[in-house]
């Protein structure tokens, strides 16, 4: 390097001498004074070319002694080392200098100085070192091979000069991604309604069912690389490689439509849920993986696909309504252990989520009910300057058996032991409790929820009541109480709060209704619920109602069936609920979403009564809820962020319709 240094200093003069020299000697010959002055061009040009051949000796040694104080700041000398090296200016991305084994693994035959080395290394981002690590987590490639970086920013006189050491890692590379290809993965699937598939047909039709259903999951997996056991009436096994799953979910897993083409007698489809185990550290970790990967998905409301890795879950599919069960026998079991927790707890708290509704507040005036039942006394931890059903805190706090019932959550701090259970409705999110610290507290908590699971649920509840199938909390509350509360016991404003809290759900039982929730509607009518307070009870304000219209005056068709409302101007959470509600109204309309402020906080509900599942959509922002209604609350973020981000999770959504 030290010989070929000079050259790649020296300026490339050599065509301006020979012109200068050849300008002389023309001169020479033209006699008189033009010989003398011929004499004194040649003597410039040799003082010229000494000075030259002087100045880049003196270049070549600066930039050698600061070189090697880099090295030596480094512990190592630049130019002796055999590994590849590039050094460039941290700031202006300026290529310094490099050694001939960089220049080598480039493939190019002269140096690059003074090039930005983004446009010797495209796509590459050296943030890792700006962050003071000294090493890239990601191989790097040049060309067809792989190098792990090593390096350090060093100052030097003005400038942050990097250093950067290059280790070829090609095979390595390739090892590790066959290694990766070749992992083990387990897949569960199960039959989602088979009881209420074949209920009421003969063997042989059964029979014919069961086959087409096998039939199907076979050509599904066909070509793929893929063992497949069948090991109960409703539960296969799949066991394949990591590369076979990519084609998986490139597929979408279309297993989970061809599914629904299998249909019984009575006309119901079969649907499917599929849990997927991946990245354990044995087989047993992937198959526990596979089993909770299966229970997100059935908790979510089947029909669909969840991958259960070592960093979360991720979820594919979900479309139709989750599918209705018909039998009470998980509603009875529930309450009886529902009941022997209320029995054994010293001190009993209801909590929702946070900015409490109608639901959730039904619901929890359900669990007082049962308590009462059980000669205890629950009492509600809210928040009432955030609560949106003052009015029907009111109407039950007039009540003596409410006295004292409604408290903070620091009150409730105060009050909790080792014995106290914690009774969540209406959410299964840790992060949207009305207070975590007391869910952090308390050592024994049941969850009584009808949202789809996500992945930062409660998973620690010694009861985890939690069915997608149900029209609202309110619901499953009142279907406990009908095995541990004598009808008589249950107080007319008891009964009211949780059946406005079931007719909000449900919008007037026009969405996620079910015959379970007429039944328990007639329950709570019997139980002495008016239809008229309840419609009473809902009623909105005239700023409310005005601000609703509002929001609707601004929607706009998106995607064709899909009423997209976005609004720069503040509105009540009440009243883009409301909106949204309100644009499913419209001829044509499937969906709808409404977006704006409220404070510093945007809000985004959603809203369905076709395949569009506003759950996925929200979720992919941070939001929840359930296929037909759901919603997003964010901080830190514009509306037309919120806007921007809520169009693309809809074109990846409606792509997969």
């Amino acid at each position: 390097m030290n010989k070929k240094l000079p050259q790649l200093l020296r300026p490339n003069v050599r065509l301006y001498f020979l012109l200068l020299i050849a300008f002389a000697v023309s001169t020479f010959f033209g006699g008189g004074y033009s010989r003398l002055l011929a004499g004194i061009q040649g003597i410039v040009i040799i003082l010229a070319a000494l000075y030259l051949i002087y100045a880049t000796k003196r270049r070549t040694a600066k930039l050698l002694n600061y070189l090697e104080s880099i090295s030596d700041s480094m512990d190592l000398t630049v130019r002796d080392t055999p590994l590849p090296v590039l050094i460039y200016n941290s700031e202006t991305g300026e290529i310094i200098w490099s050694n001939e084994r960089f220049l080598a693994i480039t493939g190019l035959q002269e140096p690059f100085f003074e090039k930005n080395v983004a446009s010797i290394i495209p796509g590459h981002s050296w943030d890792w070192l700006l962050e003071g690590k000294h090493e890239c987590e990601e191989p790097v490639a040049i060309g067809d091979k792989f190098y792990h970086v090593f390096g350090s920013v060093v100052l030097s006189d003005r400038d942050y000069l990097a250093m950067t050491y290059w280790i070829d890692i090609t095979e390595y590379s390739k090892i590790k991604k066959e290694y990766e290809q070749t992992r083990l993965v387990f897949i569960l699937l199960q039959i989602d309604n088979y009881d209420e598939l074949f209920r009421g047909i003969g063997a042989k039709e059964k029979s014919a069912i069961l086959s087409d259903i096998d039939d199907k999951i076979n050509a599904w997996i066909t070509d793929r690389e893929i063992y497949l056991c069948r090991f109960d009436r409703d539960r296969y096994f799949l066991l394949l490689e990591e590369k076979n799953l990519g084609e998986i979910i490139a597929d979408n897993f279309s297993i989970l439509d061809e599914m629904r083409s299998c249909v019984g007698s009575l006309g119901i489809a079969a649907t499917a849920s599929i849990g997927i185990g991946k990245d354990g550290a044995s087989p047993i970790e992937n198959y526990r993986h596979a089993s909770l990967g299966l229970e997100m998905a059935l908790s979510r409301g089947g029909n669909q696909a969840a991958i259960r890795n070592r960093h979360g879950f991720e979820f594919f599919g979900g479309r139709p309504q989750a599918i209705e069960r018909k039998t009470k026998v998980r509603a009875r079991v529930m309450a009886s252990a529902f009941g022997e927790l209320l029995t054994d707890a010293s001190t009993i708290f209801v909590m929702s989520h946070k900015t409490a509704d109608y639901d959730s507040l039904g619901a929890a005036v359900g669990v007082c009910c049962i308590a009462r039942s059980k000669n205890k006394q629950a009492r509600i931890v809210i928040d009432m300057k955030t609560c949106i059903a003052g009015n029907i805190v009111e109407k039950i706090m007039a009540r003596p058996e409410y006295k004292d019932v409604f408290i903070t959550p620091q009150e409730a701090m105060l009050a909790a032991d080792k014995k106290a259970l914690l009774v969540i409705v209406d959410t299964s999110r840790q992060d949207k409790v009305e207070s975590k610290s007391l869910l952090l507290s308390c050592a024994r908590i049941a969850v009584i929820d009808h949202h789809r699971r996500t992945e930062d649920y409660i998973d620690n509840a010694v009861l985890s009541f939690n069915e997608p199938y149900a029209s609202s909390a309110s619901e499953l509350v009142a279907e406990m109480m009908q095995y541990l509360v004598d009808i008589d016991e249950i107080m007319k404003c008891e009964a009211e709060a949780m059946l406005a809290g079931i007719v909000l759900d449900t919008k007037n039982f026009a969405v996620n209704t079910g015959s379970g929730t007429f039944d328990v509607a007639a329950y709570l009518k019997r139980a002495g619920a008016d239809a008229t307070s309840v419609k009473k009870l809902l009623q909105s304000d005239i700023k409310i109602t005005t601000a609703r219209y509002d929001l609707i005056r601004l929607a706009e068709l998106y995607k064709g069936d899909i009423a997209l409302a976005v609004s720069q101007s503040e509105h009540c959470r009440v009243s883009i609920a409301q909106a949204a509600d309100e644009l499913l109204n419209i001829s044509g309309v499937n969906a709808s979403f409404v977006v704006a402020k409220d404070g510093d906080t945007v809000y985004a509900s959603g809203r369905s009564i076709g395949d569009v599942n506003v759950q996925v959509v929200l979720e992919k922002l941070g939001g929840g809820g359930s296929q037909a209604t759901a919603g997003l609350q964010v901080q830190g973020k514009s509306v037309d962020d919120i806007a921007a981000d809520l169009k693309k999770a809809i074109d990846k959504h409606v792509g997969r319709r």
